[in-house]
Parts: structure tokens; C-alpha cells; sequence
């Protein structure tokens, strides 16, 4: 099953979970992303990359004459758009596609957001590169995702855990590999800002079904990790059971040059 076949799996059979999920329908990262967006004030149109839930599509829908909310999974697509419809917004449009190759023509959006999402990507460059292109001139692109720590060590055991607990996980990239990527491609960034996220091992690991035996396994390496890494991620304890952890989500805003 190759990768992305395997986010349409995941998703498709776990979508309900990401509309009412805490950390994707709240959160400082949304807020930040709202403040942003109200400051700027840049209507036109919008474009939503892996909507997921929908939620930064339904917070930003009162800033744009219209939105697109585009995501690679039919059942993810539905439960986004029955949530929005319910809160009485009616100028978002729901696209079945590809972050990494979309189907819009250049020069389409004054703006373009994808958050917690990316790390699903198998191919962040090809997707930087599209949300560029389909910027217009001077368009905002804003970002947000999980990041991996900048050192080795601790960059593979979160995502080696990430991966463990969701296969359609591929890669929490690091913050310099981000913004080398997008300076790279052309943006200019203007702002980012990192924010920590605190995991509640049960819950983080039920967003996808995880059976148990498969939770007791991932338990067991949190709690054998060596202690410089437990401390790192906060990793907390409680008889003999892995509690919580910490992890860490980026916000990069990048202009279209």
C-alpha cells in the first residue's frame, strides 16, 4: 500500500475523530491563524490544503469571498463539509485533491493555509512548490505542523513513535528544513512561532484506533527511551503507565515574492 493510499485508509475509517478532536478544532496555533488572517485582512479567495475537520476553513470563511477546502479523503471531505454547513457558512467549496499536485490553475488564491497536516506529505517539496504556484502575487501562505526536534536523536524517536501509533505518518520535519525549503522555493517569511503540545497518551492513541496490545508496545518504548529523551518530551508515568508527552507544532507565515 504506498503512502498515500494509506492517509485515505487512516483518515477515511478515523475522519469523525478529527472534526471533534481538541487539538484540531481548538487550539493557540487556530487562534494565531485567526489573529493573523483579521490583522491582514486580505479577502479574495482561500485556499484550505488537507482541511481535514475543517476547522481553519470555517474559523477564516468571514475573511474571503471564497473558500476552498481541498483534502485527499472523500469521507474526510463529508464530515468537514457537514460541519461547516452546520455553523451557517456558505461560501466554502469542498475539492477532492492532492496537496502535491493540486488542480487549480496558477496564480488562483490571495491565500493559502494547510495546518497539522504536512507530516503526511510524502513529497513536501513538490508541495511547497504548488501552494507558490497557485499564490497569487504577494499572496500569504501560512503553515502550520508538528515539528521534529533539531537534534538527531530526538527528531527520530518522535517520529518513530509518531509513525508506530499511525502509519499513514511519514515525516515531522524539522523547523530549519522548512525554512530552508521555502526560501528555497521563493517565500519570504515574515513570522513563525513554535507552540508545545501536550499529548494525552490514551487519547492521542485512540484517534486511530490503536489496539490495545499495540498501545501496550508503544507504552513500552516511551518507558524504556533513555532518560535524557523522557525528559525531553515530558514524558509522564503514572503505575507503570505512560500518561502524557510533549511535543512541539510550528507556524510559518511566507509571503509570494
Amino acid at each position: 500500500m504506498d503512502e498515500k493510499e494509506n492517509v485515505r485508509r487512516q483518515f477515511g475509517a478515523n475522519a469523525a475523530n478529527y472534526v471533534t478532536s481538541p487539538s484540531h478544532a481548538r487550539g493557540q496555533d487556530l487562534e494565531k491563524v485567526v489573529e493573523m488572517i483579521s490583522i491582514a485582512a486580505p479577502g479574495g479567495e482561500l485556499l484550505d490544503i488537507a482541511t481535514g475537520g475543517g476547522h481553519v476553513a470555517n474559523a477564516l470563511a468571514l475573511f474571503y469571498q471564497k473558500v476552498t477546502a481541498l483534502d485527499l479523503t472523500p469521507q474526510m471531505l463529508k464530515k468537514a463539509q457537514a460541519f461547516i454547513e452546520s455553523n451557517g457558512v456558505s461560501n466554502v467549496s469542498f475539492v477532492q485533491g492532492d496537496a502535491e499536485k493540486l488542480p487549480f490553475p496558477d496564480e488562483s488564491f490571495t491565500t493559502v493555509t494547510c495546518r497539522i497536516a504536512a507530516h503526511h506529505f510524502p513529497d513536501i517539496a513538490a508541495f511547497v512548490k504548488e501552494a507558490y504556484r497557485v499564490l497569487k502575487a504577494n499572496g500569504l501562505f501560512i503553515l502550520v505542523d508538528n515539528v521534529g526536534p533539531e537534534r538527531n536523536e530526538l527528531d527520530y524517536f518522535y517520529n518513530l513513535i509518531e509513525k508506530k501509533r499511525d502509519a499513514s505518518h511519514v515525516r515531522a520535519h524539522k523547523k530549519t528544513e522548512w525554512i530552508s525549503l521555502m526560501e528555497h522555493q521563493g517565500f519570504d517569511i515574515h513570522h513563525m512561532t513554535t507552540f508545545k503540545k501536550n499529548f494525552i497518551f490514551k487519547n492521542w492513541c485512540e484517534m486511530m484506533r490503536l489496539p490495545e496490545e499495540e498501545q501496550n508496545e508503544l507504552s513500552g518504548l516511551m518507558k524504556s527511551a533513555p532518560e535524557h529523551i523522557r525528559i525531553f518530551f515530558d514524558i509522564k508515568i503514572n503505575e507503570n503507565t505512560v500518561q502524557s508527552f510533549e511535543g512541539q507544532s510550528m507556524l510559518i507565515a511566507a509571503q509570494r515574492k
